[in-house]
């Protein structure tokens, strides 16, 4: 993609500050467990991802889990409706995973389209979380105009800065994605960020890791 490429430093783990540390003496896995990893929405909410415009897919090596939203679109300027400047996403997903392994978030990849008049900035921000923990802080990824192209982010993590979900416990994951349009100089003119797709081609990407739980 060109121009845009914004790379986000530090880990995931601030995120999950308060998620079950992972126990040191597990085995590394290299590769994923081979069984199929199945994730379900069990809800989703907020004005970025209206029922039915949200989807989720495993890959095919389990590495990985991508969100394809169809109707995520903040904007501002113009005819703009007020509250359009800001839309967000809370998606709370089971993922059913093998019995002996655990997981965690070792990346995340997002992208969509932006188009910002001059002045205008526009921006992502994202948190993780496992259910039932707390104080969860954001990352986030501004832009400024003006720009008229794909945009990119990432967020990732060291493995040694990874926090793990709990061992033999069922704790659903967690997903708060949040854009943020500000109109440009001229307000006549409208200002937009997008993370969706209508062919599908743009995903959100969650790049996993895996290793074994403690045998007791």
């Amino acid at each position: 993609m060109a121009g845009g490429l914004l790379a986000g430093a530090g880990a995931l783990a601030a995120l999950l500050t308060t998620a079950m540390p992972a126990q040191a003496a597990s085995p590394v896995v290299d590769n994923p467990p081979p069984d199929k990893i199945v994730i379900d929405i069990a809800t989703v909410n907020g004005s970025g991802c209206p029922q039915g415009t949200a989807a989720v897919a495993v890959s095919p090596d389990n590495t990985a889990f991508t969100v394809t939203y169809s109707d995520y679109l903040a904007q501002a300027g113009g005819d703009s409706e007020p509250t359009a400047f800001r839309k967000n996403c809370q998606l709370n997903l089971i993922v059913h995973v093998p019995q002996g392994f655990t997981y965690a978030i070792a990346s995340a990849d997002y992208r969509g389209f932006l188009a910002l008049q001059p002045g205008a900035s526009g921006t992502q921000r994202a948190s993780y979380y496992f259910q039932g923990s707390s104080n969860t802080a954001f990352r986030t990824h501004p832009f400024s105009g003006p720009y008229n192209d794909d945009w990119e982010a990432t967020d990732d993590t060291d493995w040694a800065q990874l926090v793990w979900a709990p061992c033999g416990v069922l704790r659903n994951f967690n997903i708060n994605t949040e854009l943020r349009v500000k109109a440009g100089t001229d307000t006549d003119k409208v200002s937009f960020m997008t993370m969706d797709s209508t062919d599908g081609d743009i995903s959100t990407v969650y790049h996993m890791a895996w290793k074994k739980c403690p045998a007791n």
